[in-house]
């Protein structure tokens, strides 16, 4: 799996992104009590804007990122339930920060909701720290960033 290439999604990959990102989304309806942005958003845009890069053949996880002037925008980071455990999660985000050294971006940001507490305890392991809380219209959401070296 440590080898698994992670690579640019092209049109064929949108239903397996869509999926990807409904199974790993979807416990949280309840929870947080509305649906989650990554679930209404428009996947087939996003990857051919080159936003979306996936890994596995099935699919079983990706990232979808966005470059600004002084950062990289990592906007949904997804795995499906079953390959939790198996380093799909740490691959991704390594990727992201290899994708921003390449862009020549010494920042990576992002934000959870709060209700996705695991999240919470996940991106300070690698490195993220947290900048604030925020309210952003029905979201309640945990904003973090990483300076890369």
């Amino acid at each position: 799996m440590a080898d698994e290439e992670i690579r640019p999604a092209v049109a064929a990959d949108v239903p397996a992104v869509e999926g990807v990102i409904d199974a790993a989304f979807r416990p949280y309806i309840e929870r947080i009590g509305l649906v989650p942005q990554p679930m209404e958003e428009d996947h087939g845009a996003n990857v051919a804007a080159g936003k979306v890069f996936v890994t596995g053949e099935p699919v079983i996880g990706l990232v979808v990122v966005e470059a600004f002037e002084d950062h990289l925008f990592l906007d949904i980071i997804a795995v499906h339930p079953t390959a939790h455990g198996r380093g799909v999660g740490r691959r991704l985000l390594r990727f992201v920060e290899t994708r921003a050294r390449a862009l020549g971006l010494a920042e990576i940001r992002l934000y959870t909701n709060a209700m996705m507490w695991e999240n919470q305890k996940i991106y300070p392991r690698y490195g993220y720290e947290l900048v604030e809380r925020r309210v952003d219209g029905p979201y309640d959401r945990v904003h973090y960033r990483k300076r890369l070296l």
